[in-house]
């Protein structure tokens, strides 16, 4: 039988050996409360700590900035809805390319979205006309889950700071805060919080090959923020930090080893498949990202066949795979919804090799052949 192939590693990723090795022993033998006083526990909550401080590290935090929480969707809902209880009365502004945690917020208090140009990059000079005197927090996912834009978070950073003094200026004293969902980007880019010019970073264990349900958020100090989630997840916690650990190590050296795939991807489909569209954009992109357009298939159609064949891909955010709605994402890039429902997404990780792109584009070939014979 032939190895199925997986290429959805934007939804999930194998758990890492060497990240496993790390957590097994809070399973067992140091299973102790971290929040007990016995010795023993003690040692469980320097385990925590020293995972607080790794991921400190690599993100040029201090390690009272790092916080663990159970999952990006409530790591995202815990950043944005601080600030909205700080500030009740003012508006978030968001990209309209954003996971659905941030969506369902900003949406939810009012807010406003930021138009995308059609490679899913953020229209700055817009984002600029949009940031009032009110405007109190601005969000912008570091890189995009469905077609894998990679989104100007420095320049965005810079143009925050020129806000920020001008309002000094004026003598309004509202804050304005940048927010980050970089759950895609951590295997790939550079998380240091001060060169990008951000104030909240969310991170995810389970898209960097380590545990699932275990996030990190990065809060500027200077909002003296504290969260309280009950009993620590230490398994989780040690796991997180040595996954992160380990993606931002080899992030350079597998960022090439994807892009030559990804180049040789997007040639042999272009090859085989007549009227392929590449959607996002081709500079400012994940390495591991290959999002397509097939006019006149569907894509319900083609991903069952896929899976039937040994092959694992997606229609878009797992997050939304059982909606029926066109996705929003490339709904703001101007991709008809006739388009998007002809749209396939593969994600290349750790596990992905050549021979399973070639195997992947022929199969694939072949389902869009016979559908319009």
């Amino acid at each position: 039988m032939t190895k199925p192939i997986y290429l959805d590693y934007a939804a999930a990723t194998p758990l890492d050996e060497r990240v496993l090795a790390a957590m097994q022993p809070y399973f067992s033998d140091a299973f102790y409360n971290p929040a007990a006083t016995y010795v023993s526990a003690q040692n469980v909550r320097k385990a925590v700590e020293t995972a607080r401080s790794q991921v400190a590290a690599l993100l040029g935090a201090r390690p009272a900035e790092v916080h663990f929480l159970p999952g990006a969707t409530a790591a995202d809902r815990f950043a944005l809805e601080y600030i909205l209880a700080r500030h009740p009365d003012k508006r978030l502004l968001a990209s309209a390319v954003e996971h659905p945690s941030v969506r369902r917020v900003v949406q939810g208090h009012g807010g406003s979205e930021v138009p995308v140009k059609s490679d899913g990059i953020v229209d700055l000079r817009a984002l600029q006309k949009q940031i009032n005197d009110d405007v109190v927090l601005v969000s912008i996912m570091y890189a995009n889950n469905e077609v894998g834009a990679i989104q100007p978070l420095a320049d965005i950073g810079r143009l925050l700071t020129q806000v920020r003094e001008q309002r000094r200026q004026a003598g309004n004293p509202l804050p304005l805060y940048f927010h980050t969902d970089a759950t895609q980007a951590a295997n790939y880019l550079d998380l240091h919080v001060s060169r990008l010019g951000v104030d909240f970073m969310v991170l995810n264990g389970g898209k960097v090959y380590g545990p699932k349900q275990m996030a990190v958020l990065f809060a500027n100090g200077s909002l003296d923020l504290h969260v309280h989630t009950g009993t620590e997840n230490v398994p989780g916690i040690v796991g997180c930090a040595r996954a992160l650990e380990l993606v931002q190590h080899d992030r350079h050296t597998e960022s090439r080893r994807l892009q030559i795939l990804q180049k040789l991807f997007f040639h042999l489909l272009a090859e085989k498949i007549p009227n392929v569209t590449v959607n996002g954009s081709i500079k400012h992109r994940l390495p591991s990202n290959v999002h397509i357009t097939m006019p006149g298939q569907d894509n319900e159609r083609l991903l069952m066949a896929l899976d039937e064949a040994g092959i694992m891909a997606a229609a878009g955010s797992a997050c939304q795979a059982s909606s029926e709605e066109p996705s929003h994402v490339l709904t703001a890039m101007g991709v008809s919804d006739g388009a998007a429902q002809a749209s396939l997404r593969f994600t290349m990780g750790r596990g992905t090799t050549e021979a399973d792109i070639r195997r992947a584009v022929d199969v694939l070939a072949g389902l869009v052949a016979s559908h319009s014979a």
